[in-house]
């Protein structure tokens, strides 16, 4: 690999000269700017706002703007003169636990590599010192023109370094949390915890970049002169109002069967029921929204339970007595009618006959 920085690290008095490597890669597609119409490139030039001419890179040097505007040029030999201690050096500055860096601070990563024979020695001690103290040091090193902060750590056999922001580049999270306070009940928290179990863990090299391997068929389809076949976007989701428990608890299960687990859909851990899931409208209607529910036990047992000792089931079965009652004398009423019709229309019938007769026989 190819270095991109020479310089030593600054180990107390020790010095062991290394060579920086990037450590990573950018494997994202990248497209170019076209014009629609014909195909040709966009291209990008650097022309000077004064003279209107295209200027080439060797004809383009620093200027720092002014608030009003004016720029004030500064050259490579500027930046060379100032003291600054760090310019090839990593200076290290304090070992500290690892889990005493915020995350939100890594930035890009490097190896560094002894330079050299005589680099082996050093590099070794402090690669071994970092191994047994189970600590990270925290260095100040200058690169492209900066002063950086960087933390280092052994990966593998390899001293690794991973650039950091300074703590004053890490904005405050303000405005960022719900405005709302949001009660999330024992039941929920029951669910949530057994997902994560049955997820568990996963093996990091088997995770990949799925877009990028659509984007390559896609651009290899194109190129062949193949017409692209339609992905399927699955189901459409967002903006509808769901039942929390009963999303974790399918998601639970979901889970279980994509990992080729048996499990009851309405079972935690061990077999047991953790919550009993109800819709919306039931919660609101039951106004059981904000009881607790114990594992082992289900809302719907409880009310069937009770609901014997409630007079409230009495009244309900006597009413319902009562629109059988009156189904059935309505049933009746309708038959009398019925005949009564039947009848009417019979007589009706027999009259007509007699004076069609009688106008016969005269």
């Amino acid at each position: 690999m190819r270095s991109i920085w020479n310089g030593a690290i600054s180990f107390g008095l020790v010095s062991i000269p290394i060579k920086l490597v990037n450590a990573t890669e950018n494997h994202s597609i990248s497209f170019r700017q076209i014009h629609v119409e014909d195909g040709g490139r966009i291209r990008y030039r650097k022309v000077c706002e004064l003279d209107g001419e295209e200027v080439t890179s060797a004809e383009i040097g620093k200027a720092y703007e002014d608030a009003d505007g004016s720029m004030i040029p500064i050259t490579d030999e500027d930046l060379s003169h100032l003291p600054l201690p760090t310019a090839k050096t990593i200076e290290i500055v304090a070992f500290v636990p690892a889990d005493a860096i915020d995350p939100l601070q890594m930035d890009a990563a490097y190896y560094l590599s002894a330079n050299g024979v005589p680099a082996a020695k050093p590099y070794t001690l402090l690669r071994e010192a970092l191994k047994r103290s189970r600590k990270v040091a925290l260095a100040k090193y200058a690169l492209r023109g900066r002063e950086r902060l960087g933390m280092l750590r052994v990966v593998d056999d390899v001293i690794a370094m991973h650039g950091l922001l300074w703590p004053d580049e890490i904005r405050a999270p303000e405005g960022v949390a719900p405005e709302s306070d949001v009660t999330v009940r024992d039941a929920e928290l029951d669910l949530a915890d057994a997902l994560m179990d049955t997820l568990g863990d996963v093996d990091m090299d088997s995770l990949h970049d799925d877009y990028r391997e659509a984007v390559e068929e896609l651009v290899a389809a194109k190129a062949s002169g193949e017409a692209p076949e339609p992905a399927d976007k699955g189901a459409k989701g967002g903006g509808k109002v769901i039942d929390l428990l009963a999303a974790l608890e399918s998601s639970v299960k979901a889970a279980k069967e994509a990992r080729g687990e048996e499990g009851d859909e309405d079972s935690g851990e061990g077999g047991e029921s953790v919550a009993d899931v109800h819709s919306l409208s039931d919660r609101k209607a039951s106004g059981t929204s904000g009881r607790k529910t114990a594992a082992g036990s289900g809302g719907a047992a409880k009310k069937s339970a009770s609901a014997p000792k409630s007079t409230g089931g009495k009244k309900s079965t006597a009413s319902g007595t009562g629109k059988q009652a009156a189904k059935k004398t309505a049933a009746k009423s309708t038959t009398k009618k019925t005949a009564a019709k039947k009848t009417t229309a019979k007589k009706q019938s027999g009259s007509k006959s007699t004076t069609s007769r009688k106008r016969a026989s005269a």
